[in-house]
């Protein structure tokens, strides 16, 4: 089953997810962005009329100055598909906010998000409004993201101890690869584990057996972006980028799109 989505463009995160520093009820407030997974933006759609990211892009790009818009140029020229970073079943809300901070701070634009069983639990810590920049998909299963990841010819690389395991820094990172974290306690699932292509390991000179999650998955995407600097998007999903950036920069966006096309 493919993420849910809704309307034509990727679902405000910012707004579905809200500032976890506020949190009264994390497990809902958690729920509300794992049932809204994304879909690529491919323009503005609305009553029955549609402006292509082309088209976005010409009407917005009056309303933002140039200095912004010079700035979502440089973020897109280090934009990459080529890391998937995936998370799976975690469940402390900080933990997911700050995989989402670091890999939107590396370039990386997909996140794809396997629901777990256990509630969540709350924390301060924020995305600081980073993942609203990212593509993020929400899967019910294992299977269902490995299937879709593969489809687009993703090798599957798993954080993991185990006999197969190799160090980070021997993984071939120039294959587009999905890099997936496991659960705070217990990590990936043997349904992930069977998975894999291929399982790693990060460097441990001291004596801790484990690093926190955020922390390994910050050591672990930025091994991956060293092995694959720099930005390598097609023209077309750069267009189509610049477009939603455009929408996300530009305060009453959608009125103005609207009154392009003659609404109300």
């Amino acid at each position: 089953m493919p993420p849910r989505s809704r309307g034509s463009r990727i679902v405000d995160n910012a707004v579905l997810l809200g500032e976890f520093i506020r949190m009264e009820h994390p497990e809902q407030e958690m729920e509300r962005l794992l049932e809204s997974g994304g879909v690529r933006f491919e323009g503005y759609s609305c009553q029955g009329h549609h402006l292509s990211p082309a088209q976005v892009i010409e009407v917005l790009s009056s309303h933002l100055e140039e200095r912004r818009r010079e700035r979502i140029d440089e973020v897109l020229a280090g934009r990459t598909y080529h890391i998937a970073p995936v998370v799976e079943g975690l469940v402390n809300t900080g933990n997911v906010s700050a995989v989402m901070r670091t890999s939107e701070g590396l370039g990386l634009q997909p996140f794809h998000i396997i629901k777990g069983t256990v509630k969540f639990k709350h924390s301060v810590r924020t995305t600081q409004g980073t993942h609203k920049w990212l593509d993020v998909s929400v899967w019910d299963t294992t299977r269902e993201c490995t299937s879709a990841l593969r489809e687009k010819g993703y090798q599957i690389v798993v954080t993991h101890l185990d006999s197969k395991a190799i160090p980070i820094s021997e993984v071939d990172f120039t294959k587009p690869t999905a890099l997936v974290f496991g659960n705070e306690a217990k990590g990936v699932s043997e349904a992930m584990i069977q998975e894999a292509d291929q399982t790693c390991l990060l460097p441990m000179p001291g004596f801790a057996q484990s690093y926190n999650i955020s922390v390994a998955a910050a050591m672990a995407l930025f091994e991956a972006r060293r092995a694959h600097p720099g930005g390598d998007l097609s023209k077309e999903d750069r267009q189509r980028l610049r477009a939603d950036f455009y929408m996300r920069s530009t305060r009453h966006a959608e009125d103005y799109l609207k009154r392009h096309l003659g609404l109300k």
